[in-house]
């Protein structure tokens, strides 16, 4: 037995000596590596690539831009069975062992030794951690010896629950989704705590190979690797054997989900990533950033219908085009159905219908996903067929002059006088059509709708598209009239005129709309009515150069105005942002708000900027002293008009909506709104400008190259509908709350057809308000707003930049 002693002697002393030899190893080993292992530390302030998301005033997401699809979450937001599925599938021992598992590292050395190849396998969740945040992805014997050393110094460093917090919104698992609360999202459209235990069980079983065990992908190979991973959580006791059973029997719900979006805005949220990457580069894409605007989503929400009905509704008044396409043979199942309607364009509320039945006056049609809708009449008789030159057929009579089985067509929901739902026939508009909203006290942009649809026409009619404003211009001349000593009392004589300017290429023989003329006429009521030939002749009176200084005071520049007379007619290129900014001076009190889009701008958590507007001050003590219009020096946005000259603008273009161009605003019931209408030659642009104390609204309807629009089209018919749809919806349950009377002023009795005072018992009489000393007998006023030796305030406006 000698010899067998001497056998366990030799193999003690070998096994002492490579144990030895080891341990020397393993010691010069780290000494080598250790001099450049990172240092850990760093990874409790990690950045990780988030996306660059744009979110309303109310905290809902407007879009978001990026490659990577993360939504970082914090270890107490993890839902207990999904750590339970991920440690039992990844590292069932992650919270006992040390950062290394010995006993899976063996595995992987025997596998080795045996086949002579590498082995995937013996890797923790902390080794998975230090490899995707420190090393390449290339499998060599010294990473392996970094990917060791570097998990136990994290184990040191760092708790259990923070490496277990990195890891899970670290790791890619599949379709763009990087950290299990983007998958979440991209798989299922959830948020973590709402998914299911076989949801949960099919996120924990990606981080191994998520393409070959996509649900998306690979269905069959994730399905089993779910049943694992449900099969490992039994095993360790984190479910019951009825739990498992009832989870392995699920079907897979998972398919592709875009980003939640919440509100519709997307000529924002093109305007806000333009900004980001000029401000931050291509790290807008990856740093973390949220951009909170001042959007605010009920507004927007608004917007996006009311312009969209509006635009539906002049396409339809204009004749139908056709059908989108047909089919001869319809399919009789709805998967084929679906198949041929996918291909159509799906826009805003519209939704393309496969027409299956035609009665005489309704027509029965399919949707998408198996629903069939009736046409009624009252959806169809519209449509009458559109020909060349902006001429119509006959009214139909039937159904079958308008649709025909195997049509594929465009229908939209509406309702009728009473409120009652119905399907409407519809096409996509080919006219386009801008609506903006400001917040009148600090310029704050409450809702923006570029376009007709953001993937038809990238192109912001908002603050790209200058137009003509047409009439829409007037208030600002007649603003300025008032400060030359004009009340709106004072006769202007409504009369054929002829101007021989070199300006305007020779004679110009300007018209009302009507093509008549009206004679002598008081200023409200050329206002009310719009009356071309008054406007002409206030600015000949006040003078083009005064009016254009004065321009000044509502946001515009001068030098990019017409220098001649047809500025009172709106000939000006304008973008309707710069008319709602000079709208809001007159519905917030007289002051020059700058408009503005971005509130805050959040970087991984920080706030790196915070708006800071220059807000109206009614309240404030008004002073003769002009205030500089730039803001320059003050704690709030310059005043530019006098508190009488507010009022009085305000009280003119209230007739226009209780008796004037816009009277079909009335329908809102309120006192307190006020507006005006504008309408270019030819009918090229159709605009609505109005707004309340509080709230400001633009719109405006037109063709992109500049196409007629029609007869009779004119801002009361193709822009008004939208914005009183909208203004129905944000004034909901606010106070009517008209301007109150300023100080300095009096109400007096005058003969409407003179404008001078009448007796107390003159039957016609009407009651007008002047500043005092500007009532019928009074001396004009001097411009209170102009400093000594000139007739306009300091400095100029900021220009408009939106942030």
């Amino acid at each position: 037995m000698s010899w067998l002693k001497k056998l366990l002697k030799y193999g003690l002393i070998l096994s002492l000596v490579g144990a030895i030899a080891g341990a020397i190893a393993v010691v010069a080993a780290y000494l080598y590596i250790e001099p450049d292992l990172p240092n850990i530390e760093a990874l409790r302030e990690v950045r990780l690539q988030v996306p660059l998301r744009v979110y309303s005033a109310d905290g809902q997401l407007i879009a978001e831009f990026g490659e990577k699809r993360r939504t970082p979450v914090h270890y107490e937001q993890l839902p207990t069975q999904l750590i339970e599925a991920i440690t039992a599938a990844e590292d069932a021992a992650f919270f006992s062992h040390p950062g290394v598992d010995p006993r899976g590292l063996l595995r992987a050395g025997i596998k080795l030794i045996l086949t002579g190849k590498r082995a995937q396998g013996g890797s923790t969740i902390t080794m998975q951690v230090a490899r995707n945040f420190y090393l390449s992805r290339k499998k060599t014997y010294l990473r392996k010896l970094y990917e060791i050393f570097l998990a136990l110094r994290i184990e040191q460093e760092l708790s259990k629950e923070e490496i277990l917090e990195l890891y899970l919104n670290k790791i890619y698992l599949g379709h763009r989704a990087y950290g299990v609360a983007a998958a979440a999202q991209v798989y299922y459209g959830k948020r973590l705590d709402e998914l299911t235990l076989p949801e949960i069980a099919m996120i924990a079983g990606l981080p191994k190979a998520p393409s070959a065990y996509n649900p998306l992908s690979n269905p069959p190979r994730a399905l089993a690797r779910r049943n694992y991973v449900l099969g490992r959580m039994r095993e360790l006791g984190y479910i019951s054997e009825q739990e498992y059973a009832a989870a392995v029997n699920a079907p897979i719900t998972a398919r592709r989900y875009a980003p939640d979006i919440q509100v519709e805005a997307p000529y924002v949220a093109e305007l806000v990533r333009a900004r980001m990457v000029e401000r931050f580069g291509d790290a807008a894409y990856t740093g973390g950033i949220e951009v909170h605007t001042t959007i605010d989503g009920k507004a927007q929400t608004a917007a996006n219908r009311a312009l969209r009905r509006a635009l539906h509704a002049y396409t339809e008044r204009h004749g139908y085009r056709g059908p989108l396409t047909h089919v001869d043979a319809i399919p009789g199942e709805p998967e084929a159905r679906d198949a041929l309607l996918a291909k159509q364009p799906h826009v805003g509320e519209t939704r393309p219908a496969l027409v299956l039945k035609v009665e005489k006056q309704r027509a029965i049609a399919y949707l998408e996903g198996g629903e069939e809708i009736e046409l009624p009449w009252a959806g169809l008789d519209w449509a009458r067929q559109k020909l060349e030159n902006q001429r119509l057929g006959k009214p139909p009579r039937t159904a079958a002059e308008v649709v025909a089985v195997g049509d594929i067509v465009l229908v939209r929901p509406e309702q009728d006088r009473k409120g009652r739902p119905y399907w409407r026939l519809t096409q996509l508009p080919e006219v386009s059509g801008a609506l903006i909203s400001l917040r009148a006290r600090d310029g704050a942009m409450l809702a923006l709708v570029g376009g007709y649809d953001y993937f038809r026409s990238k192109f912001n009619r908002v603050t790209q598209a200058k137009r003509q404003p047409g009439s829409g211009f007037k208030p600002f001349i007649y603003s300025a009239a008032l400060e030359k000593g004009f009340t709106p009392a004072t006769l202007v004589n409504d009369a054929p005129v002829v101007f021989d300017d070199p300006a305007l290429e020779g004679a110009w023989r300007p018209e009302n709309y009507s093509g008549k003329f009206f004679g002598p006429t008081r200023l409200r009521w050329a206002l009310t009515k719009s009356r071309n030939l008054v406007s002409i002749r206030i600015l000949r009176s006040i003078g083009v150069n005064y009016a254009l200084r004065y321009s000044r005071r509502f946001g515009f520049d001068p030098d990019r105005l017409p220098h001649d007379l047809s500025l009172a007619l709106g000939s000006a290129s304008v973008t309707p942002l710069q008319m709602a900014r000079g709208y809001a001076v007159l519905a917030n009190g007289g002051f020059l708000v700058q408009p503005y889009l971005i509130a805050r701008i959040v970087r991984n958590g920080e706030t790196v900027f915070e708006a800071q507007p220059l807000e109206a001050c009614p309240d404030c003590p008004y002073t003769e002293v002009p205030e500089p219009l730039d803001g320059e020096g003050l704690d709030h946005a310059p005043r530019t008009l006098t508190p009488q000259n507010r009022y009085l603008m305000y009280s003119m273009m209230q007739d226009v909506i209780r008796q004037g161009t816009a009277v079909r605003a009335r329908v809102l019931g309120r006192e307190d709104i006020a507006g005006k209408t504008g309408t270019t030659n030819d009918q090229r642009d159709a605009w609505f400008n109005g707004y309340n104390q509080s709230i400001v609204a633009n719109v405006w309807v037109g063709f992109d190259d500049n196409r007629k629009l029609g007869r009779g089209e004119v801002g009361g018919r193709a822009a008004l509908p939208a914005w009183i749809d909208y203004m129905r919806e944000v004034l909901a349950g606010t106070p009517d709350r008209p301007p109150e009377m300023p100080e300095d002023m009096v109400v007096v009795r005058i003969d409407p057809k003179t404008g001078q005072r009448a007796p107390a018992d003159a039957p016609d009489a009407i009651f007008e308000a002047f500043r005092k000393g500007n009532e019928p007998g009074g001396t004009p006023a001097a411009d209170p707003l102009a400093p000594p030796g000139s007739t306009e305030p300091a400095g100029s406006p900021q220009p408009l930049d939106l942030f």
